[in-house]
């Protein structure tokens, strides 16, 4: 994430708790807001740290942001991304609410569901999801049909290629078995692009969902679809503790 961001000049009023974005337009096409010792108009940005915005000639201070992290069970259908002005269903979309402004750690494909993490503390994601920290990440997957004993050997065992190199082992647990359908649950540690699609695909296996329940020691639980809220002060410390003892560790 820049260190620096441009957002619109209502946005930065609201945030400032000036007024709200609406009340912000009208502020602005009266005449009330100024932008480095000139008019400010509709549709500016500015940038968020070092803009000199005054309203009424009175200059808004710099505020501290405060760091959050955020837990978001994500819906099938929505985009992984903040900015993307043509997705039409964004992950974005879904903490409006947030009054910071957050970013996700990782990703989800657009068809995948479940648990993901956003924050603000650039520091924090990155540690969280460079590929030296082997992060577990739980996942539920239902396959139409049923997968061979064969099958399971080969995504587990580490024996499968992508892009050219070989997938790191990963724990496999049959969680039910019927006719029509298999409900595998896998255990990653490696962040391969859609990595589960691609070892079924080339199995000729068809997932029919794929929903990720856990990162490390966090767990989605029952937080209903669409929904968000912030990690509590002990799932934050275990994945800081993570974080900690892996840096020890090299």
């Amino acid at each position: 994430m820049p260190e620096q961001e441009k957002i619109r000049l209502q946005k930065y009023l609201a945030q400032h708790g000036v007024a709200s974005r609406r009340k912000a337009e009208e502020m602005i096409q009266s005449g009330r807001v100024h932008v480095d010792g000139r008019p400010a108009f509709l549709g500016q940005s500015v940038l968020s740290k070092t803009a000199l915005v005054t309203v009424d000639g009175q200059r808004l201070q710099q505020r501290r942001e405060e760091l959050v992290y955020l837990m978001l069970h994500k819906p099938r259908g929505f985009v992984t991304t903040m900015e993307d002005p043509h997705a039409k269903r964004s992950v974005a979309q879904l903490v409006e609410t947030c009054p910071q402004r957050v970013f996700p750690v990782g990703r989800l494909d657009k068809e995948s569901e479940g648990l993901l993490l956003l924050t603000n503390d650039g520091a924090f994601a990155n540690a969280l999801s460079h590929p030296s920290q082997h992060v577990e990440k739980l996942y539920r997957v239902t396959l139409r049909g049923q997968v061979s004993e064969e099958q399971q050997t080969k995504l587990s065992g580490g024996g499968m290629f992508l892009d050219g190199r070989p997938a790191a082992p990963l724990q496999l647990r049959v969680l039910a078995a019927e006719a029509d359908r298999t409900v595998l649950e896998f255990t990653l540690r490696e962040g391969r692009n859609r990595q589960i699609r691609r070892m079924c695909e080339q199995l000729g296996l068809e997932v029919l969902r794929l929903k990720r329940t856990a990162v490390a020691s966090l767990r989605l639980g029952m937080l209903p679809q669409g929904q968000w809220r912030a990690l509590t002060p002990e799932e934050l410390r275990r994945l800081k503790q993570k974080i900690a003892k892996k840096e020890v560790r090299e």
